[in-house]
């Protein structure tokens, strides 16, 4: 017995000592992690988004952004590259393109055609006939190196999110373990096919969306537990502000409404192994260095729970989303706001989903008659 344990500390201390010497470009910081906040008061538990009703099942896996157009049809990308239609009636649905990489933030444009953050593509436009273009590689001579969300609010700019210029997707781990800020916000002139940098040094840009008249803009910092305010005109400018911080989980895509309402999707609470490991960059480096495989396991997810966050236009919270259980909708990376609904995307779940927005925000419209029946699993075609 005392043979086999000095042989398995010593199988550990080896383990250790490779993976302390294998060359790795992750390079961690210390940092100060900001206090989590209990799940109590405005954050107490609750099962608001148990009646979330599944749309789109066994279609494609991992919808993680959605879109709505003016028609009410439903617009998701799948990790196989493919972008698919439901139809308003939630009947049917077809393929609308297949960009060949792993399309993320959706935009459904006035003419029919799609505005597409893909990971591996960059920021694409995919017209009402499926044909896709190319609109940026790259900004200010630094290519994308994670294109995850964009927002288009009319006129010729769009804005999107470089989530990481160091890691690429799927290694988001990587750029949390390391915890230095390689991400950005890009503008795109729509009209002269231009690209620029708007604000960088961002703590994983995530999800963005773009305010009132395009006075300012939120990005989400992942990596940060927070969401930033960007200005775009008036007296601010080009600074930058908290919009909200110390979430208790993790903020991935925003999306305003349009009027008075910002959502927020929280994929997981936060880790408290990983915040614990905040003041340990050495530790991290050594985790950074563990096989794929083994860090997909220890990919700090945390808790799975359906969250979903709404504040007003001043940052105060005005909504507070929830469901813990097997049966959940979870993790939830999007939230969509377009009716009488709210629409969800998931990066590991075989549906989108929806509620109504009555059931978020007491006194909003109802939904049509009816809405119970529409099938789960829509029939393929036009």
């Amino acid at each position: 017995m005392k043979k086999l344990l000095i042989a398995v500390l010593l199988s550990l201390f080896l383990a250790l000592l490779f993976l302390w010497l294998t060359p790795t470009n992750v390079d961690p910081v210390a940092w100060v992690v900001p206090v989590a906040p209990k799940l109590e008061g405005p954050y107490a538990p609750n099962s608001i988004l148990k009646d979330a009703q599944r749309l789109l099942l066994g279609v494609g896996h991992g919808p993680e952004g959605v879109a709505v157009d003016a028609s009410g049809a439903v617009y998701t990308g799948y990790e196989d590259g493919r972008i698919v239609r439901l139809a308003p009636a939630g009947d049917r649905y077809r393929e609308f393109a297949n960009t060949g990489g792993r399309p993320l933030g959706l935009v459904a444009e006035a003419d029919g055609s799609l505005l597409v953050a893909d990971s591996a593509k960059g920021l694409l436009s995919v017209s009402p006939d499926g044909a896709i273009t190319t609109l940026s590689l790259s900004a200010g001579g630094v290519p994308l190196g994670f294109a995850d969300d964009v927002d288009h609010k009319g006129g010729t700019l769009a804005f999107f999110t470089d989530a990481s210029t160091k890691f690429p997707n799927p290694h988001y781990l990587l750029d949390v373990l390391e915890h230095r800020p390689h991400g950005r916000v890009i503008v795109q002139d729509l009209a002269k096919q231009q690209s620029a940098t708007v604000i960088e040094d961002l703590y994983f840009a995530n999800g963005i969306a773009v305010g009132p008249d395009g006075e300012w803009l939120l990005v989400a910092e992942t990596a940060a537990y927070r969401i930033t305010r960007v200005w775009l005109k008036g007296p601010k400018a080009g600074t930058r502000e908290v919009f909200a911080d110390e979430l208790p989980g993790f903020p991935d895509n925003l999306s305003f409404n349009g009027r008075d309402r910002i959502w927020v999707a929280l994929p997981s609470l936060r880790d408290p192994m990983l915040d614990a490991l905040s003041q340990w960059p050495r530790v991290r480096r050594l985790l950074a260095n563990l096989p794929q495989p083994v860090q997909d396991l220890l990919s700090f997810h945390g808790t799975p729970q359906a969250f979903v966050l709404g504040f007003d236009l001043d940052g105060k919270l005005i909504a507070n989303l929830q469901y813990r259980a097997d049966d959940a909708y979870a993790p939830i990376m999007s939230v969509e706001e377009h009716g009488p609904w709210l629409y969800f995307g998931s990066l590991s779940q075989p549906s989108i989903a929806r509620l109504p927005l009555e059931l978020a925000v007491p006194g909003s419209a109802p939904p049509p008659g009816g809405w119970r029946q529409t099938p789960a699993i829509p029939r393929h075609g036009d």
